[in-house]
């Protein structure tokens, strides 16, 4: 008859206690396998790539800063830079402030406010790619949009939202804030709930108005998730594709210049006649676009602390 494990003060036996010094380089192993495959390899094969000559069909020779200096006689990246860039200041402050507000709206406990809440995060849910498509049937010349406005005799001619060059590009600036309202305002009403109520029934004691709470006690107590959502919205308006693509069919729009960094990349990066390289090189410049205003605005915060 075999002894039984004795158990010790925590009740637990040896046996159990006992295992191999690699089981838990086992239990992580195919997370790490599936992170170097999937992540790392590939971001360590486009810096690689971003100096050579590779294409899809051949190429890969060394050819040093032959990519990097291509981008200064690039008229395509010009557009493209400028669109991700008037991207990022239109829509940084506009979904970092309204659905703040949203947020103080929708908190309160009054009837029917549920629905609103349904309302605002419902477009979240829904395909980008559908509502953009959406979006190119109400502001087509014979669209929903035009024809109430020529309606109303606001103007007389369909105004070109889908050919124009400014008017596509914040139309799609506007789906783009539109979308991510319902969004944004669930991450702040999340924050709200941190934010103590006596300091705004102290201050209304003080006798301290509604939009006086909001800045001198709402938005500091919200800072720090106002912070990760600048973050949040700058790589989001970079790195901007579905919206642009959809809505310009692919094409980039007028002249092509409608078109984003990524749009830049694909476009470059498919079919037979593609320059992984210098697709390659966009991709490391697109990583430091976004890279410097996250720093630029992590420092900041440091700083204000």
């Amino acid at each position: 008859m075999t002894d039984s494990p004795v158990p010790d003060s925590t009740g637990m036996t040896n046996r159990v206690r006992e295992h191999k010094w690699f089981t838990p380089w086992l239990l992580v192993a195919p997370a790490t396998l599936w992170l170097c495959v999937f992540n790392l390899y590939p971001a360590l094969n486009t810096v690689y790539m971003a100096f050579t000559n590779k294409k899809p069909l051949g190429g890969g020779e060394f050819v040093g800063l032959a990519n990097f200096e291509r981008m200064l006689d690039d008229d395509q990246l010009v557009y493209a830079l400028t669109n991700s860039v008037l991207y990022m200041l239109v829509c940084v402050p506009l979904l970092t402030m309204l659905p703040l507000l949203l947020a103080v709206l929708v908190e309160k406990k009054l009837p029917g406010l549920t629905f609103f809440r349904v309302a605002f995060y419902t477009p979240v849910v829904a395909s980008a790619v559908v509502v953009a498509l959406i979006w190119n049937w109400m502001l087509d010349d014979r669209g929903a949009i035009n024809a109430i406005l020529q309606a109303l005799k606001v103007v007389q001619e369909p105004l070109p939202f889908l050919t124009d060059r400014w008017l596509l590009l914040f139309s799609a600036i506007s789906l783009t804030v539109w979308k991510g309202l319902g969004y944004y305002m669930i991450i702040y009403l999340s924050a709200l709930g941190n934010v103590g109520k006596e300091l705004h029934e102290a201050a209304a004691v003080d006798g301290a108005g509604p939009v006086r709470r909001f800045w001198s006690i709402t938005v500091p107590g919200v800072r720090g998730t106002m912070l990760l959502i600048t973050i949040l919205i700058t790589v989001s308006s970079l790195r901007v594709f579905s919206e642009l693509y959809v809505m310009t069919g692919g094409t980039g729009g007028p002249g092509g210049r409608v078109s984003s960094v990524v749009m830049l990349i694909q476009m470059y990066s498919t079919g037979f006649t593609g320059h992984l390289g210098y697709a390659s090189a966009l991709s490391l410049l697109l990583f430091v676009l976004t890279l410097v205003p996250m720093v630029l605005l992590v420092r900041l915060n440091r700083k204000d602390g």
